[in-house]
């Protein structure tokens, strides 16, 4: 093996509205032919900054490169400055020697162009072969990456596409190149348990097979046990620690790389109070490469909280019964639809007053539409939906509206699910004043500010904009908002799945005691099943629209019954 890239003493500051700011302190890290280097870390950390750096696709106008190079040596002798690269030097490097897959497919992808068309754009842009051999290449490329019918996938469009197959067609597009380099920015965060095993097993042969280097950036640290050689631990812009994947694994030196172990919600038992990373680096220097503090995970083993989640077997606050959600395909020539996409296929249920009950499943099984129905945010097709005693689907517009208060969602992305041309308290106030829930604005203003406590966020964020918080804050703003109508039932649909590893184990504890203080119910809608089997009482298996299997927490996830349940939990990531 010779060093394919070396990144020595790299220093970047973006110029930002509050001066300059530093984002990576003088870093250094190697990644050998044939090696795959994972960089771990939170968001800020500066993962994403060192991956961008390397194709120089950071903001020209707001960034500097202050110190360091970045050499780059595809055949062990000549090196390249890629830092110094430009024009027809830098594009052919891009995309060609070294290839990138970002982490949101959808965002990647050109909507109005087939996928097809796409890789084989990237193909001719590198090549000088003709147009049907391009054609030909691209199918060869998606017959590689396992997709399904790559003749028809040719032809169609990204929105076409599941969440896996747009993620393989973006890593056909990174491997039309055969590059020597392949970044891969977060490439499985959202994706189901058993599509990322799926996935990063495509990745590991596609990089054995072309003894190609890579650069896998996550968060999640049972993900780099599955694929790395090396681990590189980023906090704060400074290489924490460093080293072969099983010794960091198995002995952490640093407390920082301590934290990411011990808060994965696998490693605990439900009611069991999860680690924080902050408890981990009380007094440490960030910029300390590494320290020996063995005290701090002892320290954070102790400090636990069971909480007293109560299930009532006599009390039913919703009995769902033959439940179906389909959406009509296909027409015949008089007109009616001889083909359903059945979401929600005949599936009954009873959800008990103050329980958590999961709902696990991969994507496209009808998780969310089923989530969604219950709060008649989706009509159902047929079925019952009985709530506190009422039918929920005879409820007139005006009753349902009022009805409203008392059961809420969490969606997944918080981004989208906030205005962002509000301020975070406005949005949360706004809630409070539609049903009426106080008389006068100064005590709206007030039990915002008393939600924005319970949530861990201070008062000075009531008056900022979306944009101005990370993810787990603004998944903080809608738990707040949520709870502002004090609701006794609440729907979390992924709320955590696309959370760093201690944010989310942040917010499992806010729910967690939000749960013990308000008494509120839960669907706790996810596909990871680690996650739903710390935070539930009982979990419910779905797949293609059917509930396959139920049972408490610990049934389900020690013996489960059926094979898609084995399967799911074999595909769970275990560092």
């Amino acid at each position: 093996m010779h060093p394919l890239l070396q990144i020595k003493n790299l220093r970047i500051e973006f110029e930002t509205e509050q001066g300059i700011q530093a984002a990576l302190h003088d870093i250094s890290l190697t990644v050998n032919r044939g090696e795959i280097v994972a960089v771990v870390g939170e968001s800020g950390s500066g993962k994403s900054v060192t991956a961008l750096s390397i194709l120089q696709l950071l903001p020209v106008k707001t960034v500097r490169y202050t110190n360091g190079s970045i050499q780059f040596s595809e055949d062990g002798q000549l090196q390249t400055d890629l830092l110094q690269a430009k024009g027809n030097s830098l594009r052919n490097i891009r995309g060609n020697k070294i290839a990138m897959i970002f982490q949101e497919p959808m965002t990647s992808l050109n909507p109005v162009f087939t996928c097809g068309n796409q890789v084989m754009e990237a193909i001719l842009l590198h090549t000088k072969m003709p147009v049907p051999a391009a054609k030909k290449q691209t199918i060869a490329l998606f017959e590689k990456v396992q997709l399904p019918n790559p003749v028809q996938l040719f032809g169609r469009y990204p929105h076409q596409l599941s969440g896996g197959q747009k993620q393989r067609v973006m890593i056909a597009m990174a491997m039309s190149g055969n590059p020597a380099l392949l970044i891969c920015d977060e490439p499985t965060t959202a994706l189901d348990v058993t599509v990322q095993k799926t996935i990063l097993h495509l990745i590991k042969e596609l990089q054995l097979a072309t003894q190609m280097g890579v650069i896998f950036i996550t968060h999640d640290l049972g993900v780099v046990a599955e694929i790395a050689d090396k681990v590189v631990v980023m906090y704060k812009g400074n290489i924490a620690e460093t080293g072969p994947v099983q010794q960091v694994m198995q002995n952490p030196q640093h407390p920082y790389t301590k934290g990411l172990l011990a808060c994965r919600p696998i490693l605990h038992t439900k009611g069991e109070r999860l680690p924080v990373v902050s408890d981990f680096l009380e007094g440490v220097d960030s910029r300390v490469s590494v320290v020996n503090n063995r005290n701090t995970a002892d320290k954070a083993s102790t400090v636990k909280t069971v909480v007293d989640l109560i299930v009532s077997d006599q009390e039913k606050l919703i009995q769902v019964s033959h439940l179906k959600v389909w959406y009509p395909g296909k027409k015949n020539f008089l007109g009616k639809s001889s083909d359903y996409t059945k979401a929600v296929d005949d599936v009954s249920f009873d959800v008990y007053t103050g329980e958590t009950l999961g709902l696990v499943g991969e994507s496209g099984c009808g998780k969310t539409t089923l989530g969604r129905t219950l709060l008649r945010l989706v009509e159902p097709t047929a079925g019952e939906i009985i709530f506190k005693g009422n039918d929920l689907l005879q409820y007139p517009s005006a009753a349902l509206r009022r009805l409203r208060k008392d059961i809420q969602i969490i969606f997944q992305d918080p981004y989208s699910a906030l205005n962002p041309s509000i301020t975070i308290g406005n949005a949360i106030q706004e809630v409070l004043q539609v049903h009426n829930m106080l008389p006068s604005a100064r005590q709206r203003k007030e039990k915002v500010m008393e939600l924005l406590d319970k949530v861990s966020l201070r008062s000075e964020h009531f008056y900022r904009y979306p944009h101005e918080f990370s993810g787990g804050q603004r998944q903080r703003i809608v738990i707040a908002r949520a709870l502002a109508l004090d609701p006794s039932f609440i729907v979390c649909d992924e709320s955590v799945s696309a959370l760093d590893v201690s944010v989310q184990a942040q917010v499992l504890n806010l729910l967690n005691d939000l749960k013990k203080e308000f008494r509120f119910t839960v669907i706790f809608i996810s596909h990871d099943l680690s996650v739903v089997h710390y935070i539930s009482d009982r979990i419910m298996v779905m797949q293609k629209g059917k509930i396959i299997e139920t049972g408490t927490a610990e049934q389900i996830y020690q013996h489960p019954k059926e094979i898609y349940t084995q399967g799911l939990i074999a595909a769970i990531p275990k560092a």
